[in-house]
């Protein structure tokens, strides 16, 4: 999973002292590099295009003076030596340190001229943390040295992947009006990566996570490649679908490289699963996620105390902020004591045989070989666009009622990940199925980009089938995230039993609505040409009902003819049937031996 935080002016010494050095110790007269190899842990790189614009390149170890420079004041990496330059050459020192940096000062906004000075910090970068499935901490801390590169390698690929989407589809920068108006950036982004094994428990965990420090500084995309500030809205807007994409590419770089399938794994009862590595043995997250125990334990009492106050359960967003609330009450002290990785594999290999016994621990990669032919014997390598679909727009309907394009990007790669445990898809698969809700099943709401579901495209026109929707919608007994699941069986058993009746000849009844094996994406119909398809499929459907009606009438009167004849047969037989009672016996005669009157009813059986 992907977590954020902002960096502003003042967060250099947690940066630079703490995070640079695998969240450890870091003394004042200790260099960065040396207080690295102390730490074990590698030095950081740069990443993104956008370092061309500053004369590095990709890979290059990031020093400390540099993310002082860029992260810390918003300047030029190399500031000193440009700076310097414009000294000799007889500029004066405001103007010499003004040509190192990059776009607006961070002094602008501490000025008094600025308006609303004082409300306004300064934003210098984000600050991304990337880390893996739990299991996946396990498998890279307790198996040998070649599953633990491989393991790493797919960490690099899922996120280069997802920082190389932020600079293409995501990345805008402020652009005229204001800021108001927004534009692509010109190169890319400038990245620094610092990569930690451990995590900030007091008994040191495995945990294989890099940190991202995205310079907010980019190029404009005019002649002169002038320097701006990223928007932050869409950056965070974006966490969560980028948050998708890199548990989505990790998993299929393991699945190919290692031969590995995934499984869903319920955390929390009612809240959505997390993808976990098929055959590892349960126990040992436990024994691993000391910390995610008192982050849920703390979790616990805040929600608790949200829905005392408010009346009802946290919603997504307000659970994502219990959560980090939960995670900073719970955060230990940094530890002082550095450790190499190959100590830390040594401690951690031995605590686990302590706890489990060698068999568990030296048999995880072939168990998790053996639950992967296990899983893909019984998962199919298929997706179904519609179905995906349907899916992904009942779900985010059902969770937040109007969202936008990337919350319905990020459903549809849980989607994936969760229907193809691990195997490679398509390119642009994600894509194509966020395309297909928008254009069939969504109509738009309000101002802006909003949308919502459209019912009458996911539901027929009658009354009694657009309210099977709403009693899972409405359902407050259920979590939000269940109900969600509710109507997205909903939806997608109404497609099957669609094709099924379509599939057999059989007529469809006229309020059902059959969805396309392709999306109807194209050019859009003029507002006009879809009032006259409508009519023209109402006029249709009018004329199939009064067929079906009529057909009915008819069969009513044929049963109601047939029923009449029955009942003249009947009442001529009965007559026919009808003798002279017989007298009634004398007081002399007397029944043969054996023979008794029933109570109450003569000797030939009629009523008394």
């Amino acid at each position: 999973m992907i977590s954020q935080t902002p960096i502003r002016p003042g967060d250099g010494r947690y940066l630079f002292r703490g995070v640079m050095v695998g969240d450890g110790h870091r003394a004042a007269d200790t260099s960065l590099s040396a207080a690295q190899d102390e730490a074990g842990v590698p030095a950081g790189i740069w990443k993104g295009r956008g370092l061309a614009g500053v004369g590095l390149v990709a890979g290059d170890v990031v020093t400390e003076r540099q993310a002082e420079l860029l992260l810390g004041e918003g300047r030029h990496p190399d500031a000193d030596r440009i700076e310097r330059e414009r000294l000799e050459a007889g500029d004066d020192p405001a103007k010499a340190r003004r040509a190192t940096v990059l776009g607006r000062p961070v002094e602008h906004n501490r000025s008094p001229k600025t308006e609303k000075a004082k409300e306004r910090v300064p934003l210098l970068g984000m600050h991304l943390v990337f880390r893996p499935p739990p299991t996946a901490h396990l498998v890279w801390a307790l198996s040998g040295d070649e599953d633990r590169r491989v393991l790493e390698l797919c960490q690099d690929i899922a996120r280069d992947e997802v920082l190389e989407w932020l600079e293409d589809a995501v990345a805008q920068i402020r652009w005229k009006g204001g800021g108001k108006h927004r534009a692509g950036v010109r190169d890319g982004l400038i990245v620094a990566v610092f990569r930690h094994y451990e995590s900030r428990a007091a008994e040191s965990k495995p945990l294989l996570h890099d940190h991202a420090l995205v310079s907010i500084r980019a190029r404009r995309p005019d002649e002169k490649g002038t320097w701006g500030n990223l928007s932050a809205d869409s950056m965070l807007a974006h966490i969560v679908a980028a948050d998708t994409l890199y548990v989505l590419t990790f998993m299929r770089e393991v699945s190919a490289r290692l031969g590995w399938a995934w499984e869903p794994r319920e955390v929390t009862p009612g809240r959505r699963p997390v993808m976990e590595i098929a055959g590892i043995d349960r126990r040992l997250i436990g024994w691993q996620s000391t910390r995610r125990q008192q982050i849920e334990d703390a979790l616990f009492v805040l929600t608790a105390e949200y829905v005392e106050e408010h009346g009802h359960e946290p919603g997504e967003r307000a659970a994502a902020g219990l959560a980090c609330r939960a995670a900073d009450r719970t955060r230990p002290p940094k530890r002082k004591e550095p450790r190499s990785l190959s100590q830390l594999r040594e401690r951690w290999r031995e605590s686990a045989i302590a706890a489990f016994g060698p068999d568990v621990v030296d048999r995880l990669a072939e168990r998790a070989r053996a639950a992967a032919a296990a899983v893909w014997a019984r998962v199919r390598p298929v997706v179904d666009v519609v179905l995906a679909a349907v899916d992904t727009v009942a779900v985010v309907y059902v969770m937040r009622g109007a969202f936008k394009r990337h919350h319905l990007l990020a459903e549809a790669r849980r989607y994936l990940a969760y229907v193809l445990r691990g195997r490679p898809y398509e390119p642009g698969l994600d894509e194509r199925i966020v395309q297909m809700v928008i254009d069939d099943f969504t109509r738009p709401v309000g101002r802006g980009l909003a949308m919502t579901a459209d019912l009458h495209a996911l539901y027929p026109r009658d009354t009694k089938d657009q309210a099977v929707l709403r009693p899972l919608t409405r359902n407050r007994m259920l979590p939000l995230y269940a109900r969600a699941r509710l109507a997205a069986k909903a939806l997608s058993a109404r497609v099957h039993a669609v094709r099924r009746s379509e599939r057999l000849g059989a007529r469809t009844r006229p309020y059902t609505v059959a969805v396309s094996g392709a999306s109807k994406s194209g050019p859009r119909l003029s507002r006009t040409d879809r009032k006259a398809g409508r009519a023209q499929e109402q006029q249709e459907t009018d004329v199939a009902a009064l067929e079906q009606t009529r057909s009915t009438l008819e069969a009513v009167a044929k049963m109601a003819v047939s029923l009449q004849d029955g009942v003249r047969e009947r009442d001529v037989a009965h007559r026919l049937r009808r003798q002279p009672a017989p007298a009634a016996p004398s007081p002399s005669h007397t029944p043969p031996p054996g023979v008794q009157h029933a109570p109450g009813r003569t000797p030939t059986g009629g009523l008394a």
